[in-house]
């Protein structure tokens, strides 16, 4: 039987499928933008073929915090929730819905979430009220990384379910509280009670702020634009903000091995949805709110050298929740009855990583009324009314429509898709969708 390891759970924001150098990415004027994330990769397993439940931040977090299809959760349908949102009852994550922490720390786990929660505010969400036991960040979709307000121009740093003020730079702040945790969870850790922390980045999320921008932040609250930054940004300040994550990763390994428990520590890294302006997704087309490939297909890497042999690479399909499941049942933990998980365990992918079981993976939108599922090579794809057949294999950039080439493999998956949409609860008519993002290159009439 296994060793439950420790567990850290790190997720960008908005990360391209090609900004890191082990996908491919290029270096910076600075030289490599991520090397101890390749590092990881290096040591460990890389999923080709992964993705996000959502191409849109708070949606893929409920699937991430419930190892199930968001759309069982009202505050899912926002396309994300808005900061103009804050004090709504209805518009998170409920607190007695059973989460990825709650499971894991009724198992025995210690908590603790550093970084972006979004999805929901207090007084009727928190990560505290989800089962962490401890938090550092923002509540919202994004903030200023120096200044920490929002995008209504209000502060957003809490500790806990207090909010107060912090000097700093956003991303080392994170990276510096999720150091603290692992120096003060290493004696608990090393005498058999394990912990999981998350470390949700907002980088590089939008506004493009290096840790030497602090004037640039300054100048966008004098200009009322809070986070805004729709002038500004460049692909090096936005190759920088992913470095300077990356070397928060970095020291976070670092701490794991200096406390002897890197060997017995599951790492796992990946983007919430697709790239946005300055990402690199090549080859993939599209980004961030859209379900071609760049906005859903992300980089998944996972570290665990007790189990996981270096220098792994997989074709294996699968989606955020499935890493939740993952999670949980390495950890112990069990489904409650009235919440089962969509998500399927790829456990014995990280003993082997020649493993392979694809199962049919599905998404909606509101926005552009969007419908997307992956089964195996082949791809169904709906924007804006038009229908879509790709085969992923051998197009991936989704250029060759094969819908009139193949048309009773596309009605079988059309049919497919409403099947499994029956099964979820509908959109609500008052969902809303934001359109403060970049456009991105999708299918046009």
């Amino acid at each position: 039987m296994l060793k439950r390891p420790n567990i850290i759970f790190i997720v960008a924001d908005d990360l391209g499928y090609a900004d890191l150098g082990c996908y491919g990415g290029r270096h910076a004027s600075f030289g490599a933008v991520s090397p101890h994330i390749d590092a990881l990769a290096a040591g460990g397993l890389k999923l080709t073929q992964g993705y996000s439940n959502s191409p849109v931040c708070s949606p893929t977090r409920f699937a991430l915090m419930t190892a199930r299809y968001q759309y069982r959760l009202r505050g899912a349908a926002e396309e994300p929730i808005r900061t103009a949102t804050r004090g709504n009852p209805d518009l998170g994550l409920p607190p007695s819905h059973p989460t990825l922490p709650s499971l894991l720390r009724e198992a025995g786990y210690r908590t603790a979430l550093m970084g972006k929660w979004h999805l929901g505010y207090p007084p009727h969400f928190s990560p505290l009220q989800s089962g962490y036991e401890e938090f550092f960040g923002p509540m919202s979709g994004g903030v200023d990384y120096f200044s920490h307000c929002g995008a209504n121009g209000q502060h957003d740093l809490w500790f806990g379910e207090a909010e107060r003020a912090q000097p700093g730079y956003l991303t080392d702040l994170i990276s510096d509280y999720a150091v603290d945790y692992i120096d003060r969870m290493a004696a608990g850790a090393q005498q058999d009670t394990p912990f999981f922390l998350s470390v949700h980045y907002t980088a590089p999320h939008w506004p493009w702020e290096t840790r030497d921008d602090e004037a640039l932040s300054r100048e966008l609250a004098e200009n009322k634009q809070a986070i805004y930054h729709l002038h500004g940004g460049n692909v090096e300040s936005y190759q920088r903000m992913i470095h300077h994550m990356d070397e928060g990763i970095g020291r976070l390994v670092e701490r794991l091995k200096a406390h002897g428990l890197a060997d017995d520590t599951l790492i796992v890294f990946t983007s919430d949805n697709g790239g946005e302006r300055f990402s690199d997704n090549w080859p993939l087309v599209g980004g961030k709110m859209d379900l071609t490939e760049g906005g859903i297909r992300v980089p998944w890497v996972a570290h665990w050298p007790r189990v996981i042999a270096p220098a792994g690479e997989s074709r294996q399909t699968c989606m955020t929740m499935d890493w939740s499941a993952t999670m949980l049942e390495i950890g112990g933990a069990q489904a409650a009855a009235d919440y089962p998980w969509d998500g399927q365990s790829l456990l014995p992918l990280l003993q082997d990583a020649a493993w392979h079981q694809d199962q049919p993976l599905f998404w909606r939108m509101n926005h552009r009324g969007q419908r997307a599922m992956r089964d195996g090579d082949w791809k169904y794809l709906r924007v804006d009314g038009v229908d879509y057949l790709f085969n992923l294999r051998a197009d991936e950039r989704e250029r060759a429509n094969l819908a009139t080439v193949l048309p009773e493999r596309l009605q079988a998956m059309v049919a497919a898709w409403e099947a499994w949409n029956a099964s979820m609860p509908p959109i609500p008519g008052d969902a809303t969708v934001s359109l403060c993002y970049t456009d991105a290159d999708m299918p046009q009439r």
